[in-house]
């Protein structure tokens, strides 16, 4: 029988790669692949910018901490969690109990490059992209970096690159 493995959470900041990264490391590891704002979207029966528009930021956080809860009772799952996740302690408490967490660092260049104009992203939706981008990433930083048991940039790197960065680092350990 195989051994059950502590799962995978994903974090970081919008367009940092959690989600094209998870699916590859989930592949790459056989393992469950399981992207939080796709399940909130799917249960909701709307899109996250319609959730956000319809209940505000505050429903839609409900709803993935509610999301995240019920994702955690499988094991051998790679979470890709929202960039917002780390905005609630009690999300935070339940990834480092159950997860390995993992940020995934981009600098604010990064970002704004794969962010493009913000299209389907409810945050950044109001006024200049590049300074809500830097608002936001100001504010997260010090969450990220507290939540997480590993930091990997994606600066620069291929999301194959970091999927694979992070499978040596797991297997290491």
């Amino acid at each position: 029988m195989r051994k059950r493995r502590k799962s995978l959470a994903l974090i970081g900041f919008m367009g940092s790669g959690k989600s094209t990264v998870g699916n590859i490391l989930a592949r790459r590891l056989g393992m469950r692949f399981v992207d939080l704002d796709e399940v909130v979207s799917r249960k909701a029966g709307m899109s996250v910018s319609e959730i956000f528009q319809r209940e505000g930021e505050e429903g839609f956080r409900e709803r993935e901490s509610r999301a995240l809860r019920e994702n955690l009772q499988e094991r051998d799952t790679v979470l890709a969690c929202g960039g917002g996740i780390v905005l609630r302690p009690e999300n935070v408490s339940l990834l480092r109990e159950r997860c390995t967490v993992i940020y995934l660092q981009a600098r604010r260049e990064t970002i704004l490059r794969r962010v493009g104009g913000g299209e389907g992203r409810p945050l950044l939706g109001v006024g200049d992209v590049a300074e809500r981008v830097e608002e936001l990433m100001s504010r997260r930083e010090e969450a990220y970096q507290r939540a997480a048991h590993l930091v990997v940039a994606t600066d620069g790197r291929t999301p194959e690159e970091v999927a694979e960065e992070i499978e040596r680092i797991c297997l290491q350990s």
